[in-house]
């Protein structure tokens, strides 16, 4: 005891001092937090499950191993006293969905003839294998002849010679040598397969065909104007006359605006409807900025719920009532237990956070296949309480570090708390705003491998193909398949037919993936 009272020392500071120190000691922790950020960036999961939370492995570079581990497991079979493996430990299995031809392979009867006494031999058997062919986009021309009649005695007879011609339908782009089908898969192989034009103009150049960048851009700016919008503005109607809604946005580099001399930062904007519609509808909206006037225009004949992550842009529009997200409240706390060290983490403050929010999921796993009735009911009964209880907690919070991750996080619930309390008020509601950000993803997706927009138009027609390729998907549609029928209807429309008939779910079954035949 004595040893430690020499050691022991008694420094005196100022409180500028104090506070200067308190200063460091903050952006110490602040940058010991970005530093296990990145480390989880860099080696850990992306998924926010919490029982992978700390199990991070990255695919870059064990990527076959892995999967030769899932396989050997999957391959084994036990039989008495040992455990043995198959000889091929493939997983996969053939589709029963698609299309099969047999080639059948013979003897010729030459060889068919017995070897013993020169009969000809009977087939008492066969052997059946099976192979999965791939074959490339075959790129082919066309040549349409369309004749034209006239009666031949009429004109012996010098009367007057009726003259009859084939009808013409109407091409999807009028003075091209355009096809729908080659639009319809030009856009598919941009739009859902994320190949770039340039890249697309490398593969035809290989097939000998000479199509600029330049033209197919062209072309599907006309093909979106002229059919797809349109059916844009038809599925706006239907969107708006929704009571739930979902909205998110995102950026999108456009290179030449009016608005901006230089290449700057503009936005993709997303609404769709929710689980409760009847038919799915997904648009995007390219727009120059994020500013409220954007949401509030596109939304002005909305009255509803509409969930959001946060972001105060369409919190002024009327007649809507703005659901929270409770995915950006996890995720926030998800981040503050990453970054403390593994033996702090058991019982801190962040993981109780993040056990009350999981709770509040469990429930919604239990309740998800109810009716909107039972639902409501049960979030009432069990949700509510949880609710009260963790935002009472909250309060009781005090001397967190606003910039931390911990502190933003309970920040965030507390600031976001009458918004997040929302969705237990119906029970066609959710509880997060995920259902958007799983249809905006594709559009991200495709941001990285064509990076930017040449100009507006080109990005309202991508904005306008955006939209109906996933209504199409949402709706059980192969892009493909649908934009192929779009650009073969649409211009030939009779008068008696109204644009109706051309709606993802008014498409014929011939449109119809057959991955959502097999799950049928």
């Amino acid at each position: 005891m004595k040893n430690e009272a020499k050691n022991s020392e008694t420094v005196t500071i100022t409180k500028a001092e104090y506070d200067s120190l308190k200063q460091i000691e903050s952006e110490f922790n602040w940058l010991k937090e970005q530093l296990q950020i990145t480390k989880k960036k860099t080696f850990g999961s992306s998924s926010e499950r919490t029982e992978q939370l700390y199990e991070g492995i990255s695919l870059l570079f064990n990527e076959a191993e892995l999967i030769e581990d899932v396989e050997s497991k999957t391959a084994e079979i036990t039989v008495e006293k040992h455990t043995r493996k198959k000889k091929c430990s493939c997983i996969d299995k053939l589709p029963e969905n698609v299309e099969t031809y047999t080639v059948e392979h013979e003897l010729s009867a030459e060889e068919r003839k017995c070897p013993e006494c020169g009969e000809e031999m009977e087939v008492i058997g066969k052997k059946v294998t099976k192979h999965l062919e791939i074959i490339p986009a075959q790129v082919k021309i066309r040549e349409d002849v369309y004749y034209t009649y006239a009666c031949k005695k009429c004109h012996e007879n010098e009367a007057d010679t009726p003259v009859v011609e084939t009808s013409q339908p109407n091409p999807v782009i009028k003075g091209s040598f355009a096809s729908a089908e080659a639009v319809a898969h030009l856009m598919t192989q941009k739009f859902v397969m994320h190949s770039p034009l340039y890249r697309q103009e490398q593969e035809l150049k290989q097939k000998g065909i000479e199509l600029s960048r330049q033209t197919m851009s062209n072309w599907f700016i006309a093909a979106s104007e002229q059919w797809l919008e349109p059916l844009y503005e038809r599925m706006k109607e239907q969107l708006l006359c929704e009571s739930v809604l979902h909205a998110d946005e995102t950026t999108l580099q456009v290179l030449r605006t009016k608005e901006k001399p230089t290449a700057g930062k503009s936005y993709m904007w997303l609404y769709r409807t929710s689980g409760c519609a009847e038919h799915p509808v997904v648009l995007y909206d390219y727009q120059p900025n994020r500013k409220a006037e954007n949401a509030e225009r596109f939304l002005k004949d909305f009255k509803g719920w509409l969930h959001t992550d946060g972001y105060k842009a369409y919190r002024g529009i009327d007649d809507v009532t703005i659901v929270g997200c409770w995915a950006h409240a996890r995720r926030k706390f998800c981040e503050a237990v990453e970054v403390l060290p593994k033996e702090q983490r058991k019982g801190s403050t962040a993981e109780t956070g993040l056990d009350y929010c999981n709770e509040l999921y469990d429930i919604e796993t239990k309740i998800k296949d109810m009716s909107f009735k039972d639902k409501l009911k049960e979030r009432q009964e069990h949700s509510k309480p949880l609710l009260d209880a963790f935002f009472a907690w909250a309060k009781t919070l005090g001397n967190i570090a606003p910039k931390s991750k911990l502190g933003k996080a309970v920040y965030y619930l507390t600031e976001e708390e009458s918004y997040l309390r929302r969705y237990i008020e119906d029970g066609r509601l959710e509880i997060d705003n995920n259902r958007a950000e799983r249809s905006i993803k594709p559009f991200v997706i495709g941001r990285k491998n064509w990076l930017f927009a040449n100009t507006p138009s080109g990005a309202k027609a991508s904005a306008t193909v955006f939209s109906i390729i996933e209504t199409a998907k949402e709706n059980g549609l192969e892009p493909y398949a649908y934009l192929k029928y779009i650009f073969t209807k649409a211009p030939n429309l009779k008068e008696n037919e109204p644009i109706e008939i051309l709606l993802p779910w008014n498409a014929p079954d011939a449109c119809r993936s057959k991955a959502a035949h097999s799950t049928e």
